[in-house]
């Protein structure tokens, strides 16, 4: 199984359209088939992941397409037959097919020609044009032309915004950057809500949003190669769990079975997602040290070890039944929300701001590092409810929200330099002591600067904050 990570761009074009000169040198043409697969349900349209099974030169190849942010996406690329996917791949999309199994959903047959385009010595982008048939059978009926900028080797987000300028001087046009079964097989996702949204409306959206969000994602979490994964699964659980407390005057105890299932997944997921904040920050500042570089690097590479353990614990967690069983719970939940609610929420809002507000106006001159991070937690309350608000378009909560993520930053990163020099002190030995020293000191001017300016960026989220729910 290969796993690569795509940065690309997808442009429409005319039939005939011409690559204009790129430099580099010509790729090979290329002719495959590819028969695309997905659930009855389409859970995998619906999360932005795409399976196929491409056959090239009579080989087949199976290709699982994860989604990342932006123009990024993950490609694990395995060998298999015509009859299914390989079982490493089946073994990614266990949530997914659960209940069901797979089907095709679409047969597409490309011809592509293209070049590898340069930038004085580098080499950036394939710059392809691939000439689609829509397949029933062996018989066309459907046809389209597309472009895609895949950045490889050297290239940058820079080349790929280049790149795609001068092909729209050429004639390409913008496109909606989709996958090609989504142009022959659409799946039509819930519509963002109105100005006029009810407030059961916005809760139902937002609650689905988190759902899909632990769809499209846990591939990733059980693939292990990318934190971000983990890192939205989590945010996923948070948020629901914010907008299940934020209701619960309105709904009483009907959403508290799904909160305690999701408090549970959360609680898997945030020791490896603790640690790779931790690990991300450590590996920079050990390469930057000299001599205490090898006790830097002693360091990691236990805590490397420990977040392995960690992340076995949360394997096992999502091969566990009952991680199954929060799905369905997460189903029935959405489904029990009655058709009327009681409020707003603008008043969702209001309240959870006068909450974050009490708070920061309890927070002493010079605060224990557990009142700051107290007060990070109604932030992220406050912030939760303020993005419901935010779904309808109103620019006032929208700054809202902007203000108090900038404020939660602040406050997080005291959090994180408390936790990393609570972590580094638990490490130090005799070898480690001189890198752990230096490594603490980075942290401890962290806090400082946090301290410094955490008052100013919450009394804007404030004040930001009287102004939306007013």
């Amino acid at each position: 199984m290969r796993t690569t990570g795509e940065r690309e761009l997808k442009l429409e074009a005319g039939e005939g359209f011409e690559l204009p000169d790129l430099g580099g040198e010509r790729l090979a043409d290329r002719v495959f088939t590819s028969t695309y697969y997905d659930t009855p349900s389409r859970s995998l349209a619906f999360a932005g992941i795409t399976l196929r099974r491409r056959i090239e030169n009579r080989r087949p190849v199976w290709q699982l397409k994860l989604p990342r942010t932006g123009t990024a996406r993950t490609e694990i690329e395995a060998r298999g037959s015509t009859v299914g996917p390989p079982p490493e791949l089946v073994e990614l999309l266990a949530l997914h097919l659960r209940v069901d199994g797979l089907e095709p959903v679409a047969v597409l047959r490309t011809r592509r020609t293209g070049v590898r385009a340069v930038d004085g010595t580098r080499s950036v982008a394939d710059v392809t044009i691939d000439d689609v048939d829509i397949l029933e059978g062996r018989r066309r009926v459907g046809r389209f032309v597309e472009l895609e900028v895949e950045l490889v080797d050297e290239g940058v987000d820079e080349d790929l915004a280049r790149i795609g300028r001068t092909l729209r001087r050429a004639g390409a046009r913008a496109s909606e950057g989709r996958a090609k079964v989504m142009r022959v097989a659409p799946v039509e996702g819930p519509a963002p809500p109105q100005k006029r949204a009810t407030l059961r409306d916005l809760v139902v959206y937002q609650l689905r949003r988190q759902l899909d969000q632990l769809h499209a994602h846990d591939p990733g979490v059980r693939l292990g190669e990318h934190p971000e994964d983990v890192h939205r699964m989590r945010v996923a659980t948070r948020r629901s769990r914010a907008l299940i407390r934020a209701t619960r005057s309105t709904l009483g105890d009907r959403l508290e079975p799904l909160s305690a299932e999701l408090k549970w997944l959360g609680g898997a997921l945030g020791p490896v997602r603790d640690l790779d904040v931790l690990l991300e920050r450590l590996r920079v500042e050990v390469a930057a040290l000299d001599l205490e570089r090898e006790g830097g690097e002693s360091i990691v590479a236990e805590l490397e070890a420990e977040r392995e353990v960690h992340r076995a614990d949360l394997l096992s967690a999502l091969g566990s039944d009952r991680y199954l069983a929060l799905f369905d719970t997460f189903t029935a939940a959405l489904d029990s929300i009655p058709q009327e609610l009681a409020g707003t929420a603008q008043t969702l809002a209001a309240a959870e701001l006068r909450r974050f507000e009490k708070a920061a106006a309890a927070v002493p001159k010079q605060p224990t590092d557990d009142e700051l991070h107290a007060l990070r937690i109604h932030a992220k309350r406050a912030r939760y409810t303020a993005e419901l608000a935010a779904l309808t378009g109103r620019k006032r909560f929208v700054r809202y929200v902007d203000a108090i993520v900038a404020a939660q930053d602040v406050i997080g990163a005291h959090q994180d330099a408390v936790v990393a020099e609570e972590r580094l002190r638990a490490l130090v030995s005799p070898e480690r002591a001189l890198a752990a020293g230096r490594l603490i000191e980075l942290e401890r001017a962290r806090r400082r600067d946090s301290r410094a300016r955490y008052r100013e960026v919450v009394a804007e989220a404030i004040a930001r904050g009287r102004a939306a729910v007013a």
